[in-house]
């Protein structure tokens, strides 16, 4: 089974390739982490663990959502990781959240798709984004004869620093920066609240007809890039940005 968590739709894109390829059975985590359900899964055939990279690890919610699941049948796993670089040692960390959960880990897959980190980084037009996720196919297909095999994916590539972004810079990064005060949403906005519905954590109500974050954000960046209007923006950051959702991936609106 093909579990996998996602924001802007990379990690849906991914997720769905290797489901295409491999006949595996699909199923995206956002809505049991949304309704506050356990994942209690069964599965004959390995668990396949789709997901973006946060700072160089595994997003917190998503391991959260691993950790606290009930995963019935085959012990294996595997983790493909969509990144907007690299995925520093994540694979680290997941050998760990192996070991705890009683998973043979069958190795951890980067997949570089255009980066969608509108709060930091700037996110590529779409004629560059298309080249990117064109290159993201091939590595799809590598994935997938891997996993048709049932084989261990092979060593990521080691990067120079790639541990210490894992290790010390992940939480850092999460103490200074994983925050909504900067989230607002402009003049533009119309109220329809398809940011609301798509929050995986319900950290946004609507007050007024505007949204308002309730202090709970994983940037995941579901909401500044979904929105319809363009109308929300965080802080300086993102003014003046290109939005960017995948290009097979559209929220359905009210």
């Amino acid at each position: 089974m093909i579990v996998y968590f996602t924001g802007t739709g990379n990690s849906r894109y991914a997720a769905q390739a290797l489901a295409d390829a491999t006949g595996d059975e699909l199923l995206d985590a956002r809505p049991f982490l949304k309704n506050g359900e356990r994942l209690e899964l069964r599965s004959e055939r390995p668990w396949v663990f789709v997901c973006p990279t946060y700072a160089w690890r595994i997003p917190r919610v998503f391991r959260e959502q691993i950790e606290k699941g009930l995963f019935v049948g085959n012990r294996r796993a595997y983790f493909v990781m969509t990144c907007g670089d690299s995925i520093g040692r994540a694979d680290e960390e997941i050998v760990r959240l192996c070991g705890r959960k009683g998973f043979a880990c069958m190795g951890v897959m980067p997949v570089v798709m255009p980066e969608n980190y509108i709060a930091m980084f700037p996110v590529p037009g779409p004629e560059k984004a298309a080249k990117i996720i064109a290159a993201a196919d091939r590595t799809l297909a590598r994935a997938a004869a891997y996993l048709i095999g049932e084989k261990s994916f092979p060593e990521p590539v080691r990067r120079p620093g790639g541990r210490l972004l894992s290790r010390a810079a992940n939480p850092f990064f999460y103490r200074a920066a994983v925050h909504d005060r900067d989230f607002y949403a402009g003049s533009g906005c119309s109220g329809c609240g398809l940011c609301v519905r798509l929050c995986p954590l319900n950290n946004i109500t609507l007050k007024n007809g505007k949204p308002v974050w309730g202090g709970g954000c994983t940037h995941c960046m579901a909401c500044i890039c979904s929105c319809p209007a363009r109308a929300i923006e965080y802080g300086r950051k993102s003014r003046g940005k290109p939005r960017y959702l995948c290009p097979e991936y559209a929220p359905k609106q009210p």
